[in-house]
């Protein structure tokens, strides 16, 4: 089996999580990471644990050495379009970390760029992977909640982590909180329900994080709390409860899918999943733990990057398109900033506004 190169572009904490993942894959080899932060660079090495390991401070001098199979993209959010665009001149495959992209201008510029794109174009979008999430999409595509009516997302969790040069504590250079974190929910939102989304309400504020914080005299405007309503273009709605001030819970993430039939929910990190039937209250729910025996590494993400990082090599040793592709970074991209806009103007907003 021939070995798949890959190089890093950033090397930051997710940066360093892909190569974790990455270093527990047989047949693949992180060769070269690059970023413009020695000290991050130092991670990439320390993580390398004696694997050579080629470093660059610029991704522009790693792109030109020609040695990677494959990028991964781990930079700033703000930085994607423009790494982006130097990146896909090489043909290479590519895997981006979510956000696609930070505005609405740049992630319409990308998307199209991406349609003929040569090889594999994978945005990484992981919560899909999660083993109890992936449980229960698998439930409802077989039909056994009958017709999809609602799906609700609740994310309980702790403040942002501290970033490199505290690039995250601005909406301007994260996309906001809705479009940074809540893309995973959204893309979650549109891949349960089959369908695409048409309108978007929420309600949202910065009510406790960061408040004190303040950079070159700037305060941090991050948003930690918020509900989003979706409506699908097939009836489906979907809603988000976010919170992220509230370490005080045993599951950060909660997933629950109703359909005409039945119920399906599953719980993070415990991995609780159940599953019921309109049979009476409490009757007919099963209850298990779900697991996936290929997860070598859990990470950040519960295996869920681990078993991104499986299909993702599969896709570049076949050539096989991506499974989860720019239209979908792009649809998860428009759904937070349409929240972020309805926010913003108090109103409801049409998803047409931004295509």
């Amino acid at each position: 089996m021939t070995t798949l190169r890959y190089g890093l572009i950033g090397t930051g904490m997710m940066g360093l999580e892909h190569q974790r993942n990455l270093n527990a894959i047989p047949g693949v080899s992180v060769v070269a990471a690059a970023d413009p932060v020695q000290e991050s660079l130092d991670g990439a090495i320390f993580t390398a644990q004696e694997r050579p390991l080629a470093t660059f401070l610029d991704y522009r001098d790693l792109l030109a050495a020609d040695m990677c199979d494959a990028y991964v993209i781990s930079s700033p959010n703000f930085t994607h379009r423009a790494v982006l665009d130097e990146v896909m001149q090489s043909g290479k495959a590519i895997l981006v970390e979510k956000p696609l992209c930070t505005t609405a201008d740049d992630v319409h510029h990308i998307y199209q760029a991406a349609q003929n794109y040569p090889s594999v174009f994978w945005v990484g979008l992981e919560y899909r992977y999660m083993p109890p999430v992936r449980h229960i999409i698998d439930v409802a595509a077989t039909g056994a909640l009958g017709d999809i009516a609602m799906v609700a997302i609740r994310e309980h969790r702790h403040p942002f982590l501290v970033k490199v040069g505290n690039w995250n504590r601005f909406s301007a250079n994260t996309g906001g909180t809705l479009t940074e974190k809540c893309c995973h929910f959204f893309d979650l939102m549109r891949l349960i329900a089959q369908a695409n989304p048409v309108r978007v309400m929420a309600s949202g504020d910065q009510r406790f994080n960061h408040l004190d914080e303040t950079y070159d005299g700037r305060r941090s405007d991050i948003m930690d709390n918020a509900f989003v309503i979706v409506e699908f273009d097939n009836g489906v709605r979907a809603s988000l409860d976010l919170s992220m001030f509230a370490e005080g819970t045993v599951n950060n993430e909660e997933v629950s899918i109703v359909g005409q039939r039945g119920k399906a929910e599953a719980f993070i990190p415990s991995g609780i999943v159940r599953v019921g039937e309109r049979s009476g209250w409490g009757s007919g729910v099963t209850e298990r733990v779900i697991t996936d025996d290929r997860v070598l590494v859990e990470g950040f993400h519960h295996g869920a990057s681990f078993l991104e990082h499986l299909d993702f090599a599969d896709a570049l040793r076949h050539g096989t398109p991506a499974l989860v592709g720019a239209e979908d970074g792009f649809w998860s991209v428009l759904m937070g900033l349409a929240a972020h806009r309805s926010i913003d103007e108090r109103r409801v907003v049409e998803m047409s506004e931004l295509l």
